[in-house]
């Protein structure tokens, strides 16, 4: 049966074929640059690279892999698809102030208007990146699901937006600060030995240093109370649990979560390839529903804070 409207995420939304195809979820696909600078559609699930190879080697070199956003054209092609054949599409771009994904998918949407002047197309940004787009994607879809119109999606995401949290470390923030998804006066956290610095996003998508805890067992208890400080209804949600080459972080974290917040579903997802050459090594966070996140993130901050301290 054909659906009244698609739900696009870019390719940086990190969300596995299964989830794509269980959840009916079209990912706008973009590429990446390799080392000897051949430029590669981007895949999931890491089907022609070797993970551990590719972890290897960003590391060492962290410029040697470049990520490219869909170009415009491309945009258009998979829009023009979906409302040739009568369907709406909502699209959700990685945040505009990471990449310039969002204005090409807006360009694309004009194209498309000038030559389909009653397509139903709404281009977000999502103010967000990697899991946390796959894990607006879900929401989005679920919502389609349950019979939700076009319209009533779009204001959910656009009424929601700011509600979408990250929790979690990075070992290493020099990579990230390097690739601008962070500042570098915080990075020097990530050079400290033992110390896990604790990021959340900001307005715009940004990771925030919010505070550090010292060595995974301190990390994972303050994640634990903050999440459960900042999470709702978590009986009705599904948490994504991403990892860049922390798996068995992530496995702990993912167990952790269920036996203290017991939200409806917790899935891991490794970042891919896209994301992966911009976050870098070491990424192990979870992305749930929660508050609306505070202007400076003065609250959250203040919490982590708290509750840091009663963890010495």
């Amino acid at each position: 049966m054909k659906k009244r409207f698609a739900i696009m995420p870019d390719i940086t939304c990190d969300l596995p074929v299964s989830y794509q195809k269980d959840y009916d979820i079209e990912v706008i696909k973009g590429h990446f640059v390799s080392p000897d600078g051949q430029e590669h559609e981007s895949v999931f699930d890491w089907t022609t690279v070797n993970r551990d190879d590719f972890f290897k080697s960003l590391k060492k070199n962290p410029n040697s892999y470049k990520s490219a956003p869909p170009s415009i054209g491309e945009c258009f092609d998979v829009f023009e698809k979906h409302i040739k054949d009568g369907e709406g599409v909502i699209a959700l771009a990685i945040s505009s102030t990471l990449s310039g994904t969002y204005q090409f998918m807006v360009n694309a949407k004009d194209m498309i208007l000038e030559k389909y002047p009653n397509a139903k197309i709404e281009v977000i940004d999502s103010r967000r990146f990697g899991p946390c787009i796959g894990l607006l994607a879900v929401y989005a879809a679920k919502l389609r699901n349950e019979g939700k119109s076009f319209e009533e999606v779009v204001k959910w995401i656009n009424e929601n937006l700011n509600r979408f949290h990250q929790s979690g470390w990075m070992d290493d923030l020099s990579f990230i600060a390097k690739k601008g998804r962070l500042t570098h006066s915080k990075a020097f956290f990530g050079s400290l030995v033992g110390i896990k610095p604790i990021g959340e996003f900001d307005y715009n998508g940004m990771t925030t240093v919010i505070g550090k805890a010292k060595g995974e067992k301190q990390a994972y208890q303050a994640l634990i109370a903050y999440i459960k400080e900042h999470i709702e209804n978590p009986e009705e949600q599904i948490i994504f649990v991403a990892t860049s080459n922390r798996d068995k972080q992530a496995e702990e974290f993912k167990k952790l979560i269920e036996e203290n917040i017991k939200p409806k579903a917790v899935y891991v997802n490794q970042t891919q390839i896209n994301c992966s050459i911009n976050i870098g090594p070491g990424l192990m966070a979870a992305y749930y529903l929660g508050k609306p996140i505070t202007e400076g993130l003065k609250e959250e901050t203040e919490s982590l804070t708290r509750i840091l301290a009663e963890l010495k």
